[in-house]
């Protein structure tokens, strides 16, 4: 099978500019897409554009359904009349996120809005009967007037009883309705900018978690689907075994899911997940797609990932009947032969790193020289330094192997660029082999286009604070963008 070989930019929605403390779906959005689309790149990738929690990690929600409010534009609430000019004024914020001080006061602002929001509007309406935000805002609701998590509610609200959910929706139908009025807004602002960027000819790219967060409308309306006892608590819970990077491996937490309780519906739930994200997305990124063939489990309480084990996943069952070109699988970290054989029997693509690539093992195959057409070929990802901050992580020799490592790479390539004696140009470098590699689709996150360091690094696993708070300080560079037109035309993507 033939590709056509295209090019992505990997910015997540909060990393834009912006007056506001976090990027959002207005102005900035749009003027981003123009310049991706007028640069010849045809797809945007984001991060989970979910409402975060504890950690501000995307990748741990109160629903997986949910979007972010924190993305909704004030100033397009502000042309429905919904807010003034002295309250946009007044939430005015200047550099990197600030999680808690955003948490104290977006609500706020967002609810002088829902004051002032017709109620009976006949779209909101349809909305609401839609159901689309329905667990999610009972869920907000309950977490309001109650607190704590919903394995401590009273029994009739932690068990879903119907008429114990109707009195909460009756008796506090106001708290209600602003819930869904977040989400209402959220979406009518994300499918007018998808819209927008789709008539330009950009796609998006989005990420789907493997897992779900504990404490979620998703574990709370669907409790059978997950590995839960009685009490509602975890039996098992998600995380990696002991390996070269950790003695006791990574204890993530979140419940693993009961998957002979979703085969017998036929995997209704997860396939009803991805048919909503290809909604949202034109393209979905399955993030730790190794999960689906084995998973490893953890007993609940452990307090590292030691005792665990390994289990089967549901595999390619779950997956049949869906469009492969419209799923990528990040199949980072441990590979066996069961994921490489779920990767064949799905036909999805894989991911290709270049930051793994230069070991020195000429086998390695995240070398550009190694990378096949079914891949996605980053330069790095979320989770990793950016190209110029791994630069300056390296010791005299470390840096001078590199060098020699990444110049032979680019000669190989017929690409060769002085890489200069301090290595300001690996990040050039770095998209250079990404480009001209054969892989169908190559992905630059902006701050290696940008050749920015560790400052500008979106997430470090395994800490808590100082994560997802980056953005761009002004709109993206002409200059940048200009180069990477260039590159873009050069290696024919």
């Amino acid at each position: 099978m033939s590709y056509q070989r295209e090019t992505g930019v990997l910015c997540h929605i909060s990393s834009l500019p912006g007056k506001y403390g976090i990027g959002s779906l207005g102005k900035e959005a749009y003027r981003f897409a123009k310049k991706l689309a007028k640069s010849g790149v045809k797809y945007w990738q984001v991060l989970p554009l979910v409402q975060t929690g504890f950690g501000d990690s995307p990748y741990s929600s109160v629903s997986c359904e949910s979007g972010n409010p924190y993305f909704i534009d004030l100033e397009l609430l502000a042309k429905q009349k919904l807010l003034t000019k002295e309250e946009l004024k007044g939430a005015e914020r200047k550099g990197e996120i600030d999680y808690g001080r955003l948490y104290e006061e977006r609500f706020l602002i967002l609810r002088k809005a829902f004051s002032r929001f017709f109620f009976d509007d006949e779209k909101f309406r349809e909305f609401i009967k839609s159901g689309i935000a329905e667990d999610y805002s009972l869920f907000m609701t309950a977490k309001t007037v109650y607190g704590g998590s919903f394995a401590e509610w009273s029994k009739p609200i932690q068990s879903r009883d119907a008429d114990a959910l109707e009195k909460l929706r009756t008796d506090y139908h106001e708290e209600y309705l602003f819930w869904q009025f977040l989400q209402y807004e959220f979406r009518n602002q994300w499918f007018a900018l998808k819209e927008y960027c789709n008539k330009l000819g950009l796609k998006i790219i989005g990420d789907v978690p493997l897992y779900v967060a504990y404490d979620s409308a998703d574990v709370w309306a669907n409790p059978k689907l997950f590995k839960l006892d009685k009490k509602l608590r975890p039996v098992k819970v998600a995380g990696v075994p002991p390996d070269y990077f950790s003695e006791t491996g990574q204890l993530w937490g979140n419940p693993v899911y009961n998957w002979k309780e979703h085969e017998k519906d036929g995997f209704a739930w997860w396939r009803g997940r991805l048919e909503n994200a290809l909604k949202i997305y034109d393209v979905l990124r399955i993030d730790h797609f190794r999960g689906l063939d084995r998973y490893y489990e953890i007993p609940y309480g452990a307090e590292t990932a030691q005792t665990g084990s390994w289990q089967d996943g549901p595999k390619a069952k779950l997956f049949e009947g869906m469009d492969k070109q419209k799923i990528i699988a990040e199949d980072l970290g441990v590979m066996d032969d069961g994921v490489r054989k779920l990767l064949h029997d799905t036909g999805f693509s894989g991911m290709k790193v270049l930051l793994f690539a230069f070991n020195g093992n000429p086998e390695n195959e995240y070398l550009p020289k190694n990378i096949g057409e079914n891949s996605v070929c980053y330069t790095g990802t979320h989770d990793n330094d950016t190209v110029a901050g791994y630069v300056k992580t390296l010791s005299a020799e470390e840096f001078i192997l590199l060098r020699s490592r990444v110049a032979a790479a680019l000669e190989e390539s017929e690409i060769f660029l002085s890489l200069g004696a301090h290595g300001e140009r690996f990040p050039e470098a770095f998209v250079r082999m990404a480009l001209s590699s054969k892989a169908r689709l190559a992905v630059i996150p902006v701050q290696d286009i940008l050749g920015l360091d560790n400052k500008a690094r979106m997430n470090e696993p395994g800490t808590v604070g100082g994560n997802w708070i980056f953005r761009l300080s002004r709109r993206i560079d002409a200059v940048a963008m200009k180069n990477l037109k260039k590159l873009i035309k050069i290696y024919r993507r």
